[in-house]
């Protein structure tokens, strides 16, 4: 049995989250409190229904905060259970985009009860839901995602053909743009030669020839890309060899235009070439999140 545990802020994509789940054959629950995880998949477990065998539960700060404060617990109890596979993903979203989603949405956040201005009930949920954020598998940054991009990732992560294989995302970003949450390791990579001062290449992206032609007739690029790679080639697998389900390398340069889009694009092909389950993203290529993403 699978057992998927979405948690994360209010209007950071945990709908969206389990609705993607629910169309691709998991059983969900939304808002389940906490104190009746164990006793649910107990249950689900000893039922001949083959539709339990991939289940996703909901849990966020709708619960009562001494449950929740008990969920690495609960948790403990449910990884000691033998033939069950527990993953922990968790949504979250810069305080200025969740801010947005509510105005846009005029819905009300589940912490602003007594007249609690929504920016306290956002730090208030912060915390109350830190100890779920630690021990997530998989973390996901949903500010500058559209809805069709979250589906998409949550579909590349959680849903691999080889569900024994770790699912491995290249994303580049630019530091300008801060860096991203939802990451494992970053390669900083602003030494590298910028096409931005080349005015024929300033418009153009890592993705276009003339960039490619450009950076990989570089000698430190072409070091800094082997460093990248030598290093991932020798400790991804004593993650994977851990248990390590998902794993997120950040490429990072001044824009996140250039440089970091070409090298993810290179290390995506050659880690492809090998690993099942292998993806990219562009962060600054890529539109902000719906505000219905929420």
């Amino acid at each position: 049995m699978r057992l998927i545990l979405v948690s994360g802020l209010s209007g950071s994509g945990k709908s969206v989250a389990l609705g993607t789940l629910e169309d691709d054959g998991f059983y969900c629950i939304d808002n389940l409190p906490p104190g009746l995880l164990l006793p649910l998949v107990e249950q689900l477990r000893v039922s001949a229904n083959q539709h339990y065998e991939q289940v996703a539960v909901g849990i966020d700060a709708r619960s009562d905060p001494e449950e929740l404060a008990r969920l690495p617990e609960y948790l403990d109890q449910l990884l000691a259970l033998p033939g069950l596979t527990v993953e922990v993903v968790f949504l979250r979203a810069e305080l200025n985009t969740l801010i947005r989603r509510y105005s846009e949405t005029r819905r009300r956040h589940p912490l602003s009860q007594s007249g609690r201005p929504l920016l306290e009930a956002i730090e208030a949920e912060r915390e109350l839901l830190a100890p779920i954020g630690e021990r997530a598998d998989l973390t996901i940054e949903t500010t500058q995602r559209t809805l069709h991009q979250l589906r998409a990732l949550l579909r590349e992560r959680l849903l691999p053909e080889d569900s024994a294989s770790m699912s491995l995302l290249f994303q580049s970003f630019g530091f300008k743009n801060g860096l991203p949450a939802d990451t494992d390791f970053v390669f900083d990579v602003r030494c590298l030669p910028n096409p931005h001062w080349e005015p024929r290449l300033r418009n153009l992206t890592g993705l276009d020839r003339a960039v490619i032609r450009y950076l990989a007739g570089d000698p430190d690029v072409e070091a800094m890309y082997a460093s990248i790679e030598t290093f991932l080639e020798r400790w991804l697998p004593a993650f994977q060899a851990e248990g390590r389900a998902y794993m997120t390398v950040s490429i990072g340069c001044t824009g996140g235009q250039h440089r970091s889009v070409y090298l993810v694009e290179r290390l995506a092909a050659a880690f492809g070439t090998h690993m099942e389950t292998v993806s990219r993203r562009h962060r600054e290529l890529s539109p902000g999140l719906d505000s219905d993403g929420a």
